[in-house]
């Protein structure tokens, strides 16, 4: 096994298990893309429109007429193409999460094949079987199996892939635990993690896909199939298919209803008549369906999406905006999501001659030096105990702690644990006394105590860490006084090992029995609060590594012998203890207050044990005391529940915690969660957690601490790794779905209206009042502005105090369907209404002929009038021509009115509920402005000559201006009337629930 495989073998194994390589899932062609962003609904009936468009255009007459015919179509396949693109280019952002997978993996390794070490060969050629050297730094190539071990430990980053916080201590002994989790395979590998500490050598047991990186890669490929659209995408959905159906119908009856008009005269035939009302039932269609719509939401998103980022939210996939918004659970990974992912030292513990221990919290958090020891402004050198703990954090430490200007932040290179202990140093401060005049430091805020330890005392030797004793210490000495022997460990076992104690008050004492006793219960104290603790002692040598100054000393080979050094550490003086935690982010705790507020709850899925797991939840308010049992499980033990009681529990209130997570189990959670109907929120931040982040509704990686391919999985990225920015995002998505209703109910409303306008226009017979260039110069032009405005209306001031609306709810509620009919139909009554005026009524200063509605609703036969006399008005000879190219002035008002009232219809829009007289047009500069565009783009049609004929219309007097105000107005009237009604519904509501509460 030594000399590793043959050439032969790696061949024969490669043939069987392939490159140690990712499995690379094919592009979906470009192609394949387009025809996806034509699969919406609306879209489709838009093509159809547009197709039908084209054909019927062909029909025209020829001349300019003809030409505005192709307009219409042209416009509608513009929008559909411009939509595509934006479609296609965020579908090929999604390739790049398991693109980010493959970075992952080591690129070199140091193998052994024919008894020769390869130092540099590339990992993807690694077969099982395969012998190779891992080093400190080295990224593991493949999981493997540890043969030997070249150092007393060897400790490997796993954070990323198993959600632990600690470096995981591996050896080669036999797992005899059946059923293993990955943080329980001591002696196990993985493919992606890091060598902390220690040289090893080890088997290459799986490659490729079969590695646990694989396996991740696997749920990830799986969760993007069984990606679902949004609940908005959803609803849009449903929306346009009933739609479509409403649409078809409509269009179908109003075509048949002209059957009888088919024949007339001025058609120049049956099958001409045909057509021409075929193209009326078209127009209606293209007038019912909202073109401007799926921009309109696109564009509101992406407002949204600069809104979010200003709050620290990246957001990559635009439709999470709106489905954060009603998020009802939020599963939450523990390790540098809800803590910092930094271990700190979170108190200190010296002891007086009685045992009983004196605590000091100290405060601050992650490698941050800010902070103080509770009761020390300023460590003196009087306070022996708390300077001797000092002094072994400073020597029994190989870590490091600076400040990286890219990321802006104190980063550790080496153990955390070392890490919080050098922090500790920087906390407690230095007896200046100690040092002479002569001394000057410069040196980082993270490392100034601990070098001003170093000119006080040289390192002479170290007896690094060993499973069995579980301790590690180093020899120090400042001349010409004999070296101290400084040592950390567990304290279960060091306590053992001293026979003193450094009190409280500055005297070395005799540790007796009971004295013991009493550390060790303040140990279990400790223990119990989740926290990690190590003893810190030392002594003064008397033996022979009294003057030991090297490896030329004659008591060199003491240090050589690993299994020497426990007797070394004997007859120790016991300083103190510290507790170390990785601790909960201190904005968290009300982060999560707000969520339950908001009603939404919050479950910590997570890889580290459940002691730990049950203590942040509990830091941070996810469980309260007492909860546990209820509340708290291992995900494997959960997993084997039936599955009637795991839906149980995860139905109940409250907030969940699983631990002990694999990825499979994250996805699992994940699953179950919204087969109840959930919208899940997924937060995380290492490798682990990326087929999760895939799964959910939402997945939300850290900016900072956050792995590649958290972030290439995940739809939003927390660029300050907040916790409390998701619940600012979640009121942000909120915020967006009341928006998206507001534009959405003034856009369909006055859709419906031009549906009604056309509908009466050929109920009634008369001429058409509005052409179809006109109608989509409305719908894209005059309707988006005001439209687009309404996605910055600020929140209603409860917006977090609601609970998450349903996944089941309906876009359109029945009562607000029927405000949409009522305004509608109002619309088309105004629109058809003035249209009518002019013909019948209006007496204006143009004194225009007036004929009688029988008369307009009979205009097909006016070849046959020989007493209708227009008297040269217009310069007209014929009365058809008064029907045909003379109606320009009434379809010019009947325009005005739909644009009038569209924009009143606007502000109506300003709340779903709430009166203009409470929520005024100034809530919504934007809004006020957007009108304003909209009435100089309808100005310039109407007085700018070119421009007015491209739209057949002409200029409006005062007289005109009048009428139109007259006509539009009552709209504003009506909808007060309405929104009254629904605050009494909705108080109705209201009281009906409180008094089932109060029986209940």
């Amino acid at each position: 096994m030594d000399d590793g495989l043959t050439d032969e073998e790696v061949l024969k194994r490669q043939s069987v298990y392939g490159l140690n390589a990712l499995a690379e899932e094919p592009p979906t062609p470009l192609w394949k893309l387009i025809l996806e962003q034509f699969e919406d609904y609306l879209v489709q009936i838009l093509l159809v429109s547009a197709v039908l468009s084209f054909v019927l255009a062909f029909f025209e007459n020829g001349g300019e007429s003809s030409v505005t015919a192709f307009v219409e179509p042209f416009v509608i396949l513009l929008i559909l193409i411009l939509n595509a693109i934006v479609g296609v280019w965020q579908e090929n952002n999604a390739e790049s999460a398991l693109n980010a997978l493959k970075k992952m993996q080591s690129e070199k390794a140091r193998c052994i094949r024919n008894g020769v070490v390869n130092p540099n060969l590339p990992a993807e050629q690694l077969v099982p079987g395969d012998i190779i050297r891992l080093n400190v730094g080295d990224k593991v190539p493949a999981d493997c199996r540890i043969l030997s071990l070249k150092t007393a430990t060897l400790r490997v980053e796993e954070s990323a892939l198993t959600g632990e916080s600690r470096t995981v201590l591996k050896n080669p002994d036999v797992c005899t635990t059946v059923d293993a989790g990955l943080s329980e395979k001591v002696n196990m590998l993985f493919a992606g993690t890091t060598i902390a500490n220690g040289l090893c050598k080890a088997l290459v047991v799986r490659t490729g896909m079969n590695t646990e990186i694989g396996k991740i890669q696997r749920a990830v490929m799986d969760a993007r199939e069984d990606e679902e659209k949004t609940p908005l995408g959803q609803k849009i959905d449903e929306f346009g298919e009933l739609l479509g159906k409403v649409i078809m119908w409509i269009c179908v009856i109003v075509w048949i209803m002209n059957f009888h008009q088919f024949s007339d005269p001025e058609f120049g035939g049956f099958f001409r008549g045909c057509i021409y009302y075929l193209k009326v039932a078209v127009a209606l269609g293209v007038a019912a369906i909202p073109e401007g719509l799926p921009a309109v939401i696109t564009l509101c998103l992406s407002l949204g999406t600069r809104s979010m980022a200003r709050r620290n939210c990246i957001v990559r996939k635009l439709p999470s905006v709106e489905t954060l918004g009603c998020t009802t659970v939020i599963c939450s990974d523990k390790t540098g999501t809800l803590t910092t992912n930094e271990m700190t030292v979170v108190t200190v513990s010296t002891f007086h001659a009685t045992g009983e221990a004196c605590e000091r919290s100290v405060s601050g958090i992650s490698y941050n030096p800010e902070g103080k020891v509770e009761g020390v402004d300023r460590l003196e050198a009087s306070q022996r105990a708390l300077c001797d703990v000092a002094k072994v954090c400073a020597f029994c430490n190989e870590t490091t702690v600076t400040w990286n200007d890219a990321t802006q932040k104190y980063e550790a290179v080496g153990e955390p644990t070392e890490a919080a202990l050098r922090i500790l140093v920087e906390k407690l401060g230095f007896p200046e006394e100690l040092l002479g005049s002569d001394h000057c430091v410069d040196s980082p805020v993270t490392q100034r105590c601990n070098d001003l330890w170093a000119t006080l005392y040289s390192v002479n030797g170290c007896l690094e860490f060993s499973r069995t004793r579980k301790s590690m210490s180093v020899l120090v000495s400042k001349r010409p006084v004999a070296n101290e022997l400084l040592v950390k460990g567990a304290p279960e076992l060091l306590l053992q090992r001293c026979r003193w104690l450094c009190t409280e008050e500055g005297n070395v004492v005799p540790l007796t029995e009971s004295m013991r006793q009493r550390c060790l219960e303040h140990l279990e104290q400790m223990s119990r609060r989740s926290l990690r603790c190590l003893a810190l002692a030392g002594k003064h040598e008397e033996g022979p590594l009294r003057s030991y100054d090297g490896p030329q000393h004659p008591a060199h080979a003491m240090l050589a012998d690993v299994e020497a050094y426990e007797a070394i550490e004997q007859d120790l003086c016991l300083f103190g203890m510290v507790g170390i935690k990785d601790p909960a982010r201190v904005e968290v705790r009300d982060s999560i207050a707000l969520c339950k507020k908001a009603g939404i709850r919050v479950f910590m899925i997570t890889g580290d044990n459940k002691l730990t797991a049950e203590s942040i939840a509990r830091d941070v308010g996810i469980l309260q005391p007492g909860e546990e049992a209820e509340a708290s499980f291992e995900a494997r033990e959960f997993m084997k529940l039936p599955r009637e009681r795991q839906l149980r529990i995860l139905a109940g209130h409250g907030g969940r915690v699983f631990a002990r997570s694999e990825p499979v189990h994250k996805k699992e959670l994940i699953s179950l969660l919204r087969q109840m109907g959930e919208i899940t929120a997924m937060t995380g931040d290492g490798v682990n957690d990326a087929p999760a982040l895939q799964q959910a509704d939402i997945g939300v990686a850290m900016g900072v601490s956050g792995t590649e391919v958290a972030k290439e999985a995940s739809d939003m990225v927390l660029v300050d790794d907040n916790f409390r920015t998701i619940v600012a995002a979640i009121e942000e998505g909120r915020s967006i779905y009341q928006n998206m209703k507001a534009f959405i109910r003034y856009l369909i409303s006055s859709n419906i209206g031009e549906v009604a306008s056309i509908f009466f226009t050929a109920m009634l017979g008369i001429p058409e009042g509005l052409s179809p260039v006109q109608l989509l110069w409305v719908n894209l032009v005059t309707d988006g502005p005001p439209a687009t405005a309404l996605g910055f209306n600020p929140p209603e001031p409860d917006i977090m105090a609601r609970p998450p609306r349903a996944r089941d709810e309906g876009l359109i509620t029945p009562f607000v369907f029927f405000r949409y009919v009522v305004i509608g139909l109002y619309v088309g009554v105004a629109t058809v209404g003035i249209f009518v005026y002019w013909y019948v009524l209006d007496r204006a200063p143009d004194a225009h002929p007036l004929v009688s509605l029988a008369q307009l609703m009979g205009h097909g036969k006016c070849r046959a009038w020989t007493e209708f006399s227009l008297d040269g008005w217009g310069g007209f000879a014929q009365p058809c021509d008064y029907f045909e190219k003379g109606k320009v002035v009434a379809s010019t008002l009947s325009l005005t009115v739909l644009v009038t009232i569209e924009m009143f219809n606007a502000l109506n829009a300003l709340s779903e509920d709430c009166s203009l007289l409470v929520v005024p047009p100034h809530r919504n500069l934007y809004l006020v402005a957007a009108i304003l565009a909209s009435f100089v783009a309808h100005f310039a049609i109407l007085y700018i000559p070119p421009l007015a004929k491209v739209f057949s219309v002409a200029p409006l007097t005062l007289h005109d201006w009048k009428l139109v105000l007259a006509f539009s107005f009552p709209v504003i009237l009506i909808d007060e009337v309405l929104k009254a009604v629904s605050r009494a519904i909705t108080r109705y509501k209201e009281e009906k629930l409180l008094q089932k509460e109060k029986e209940e």
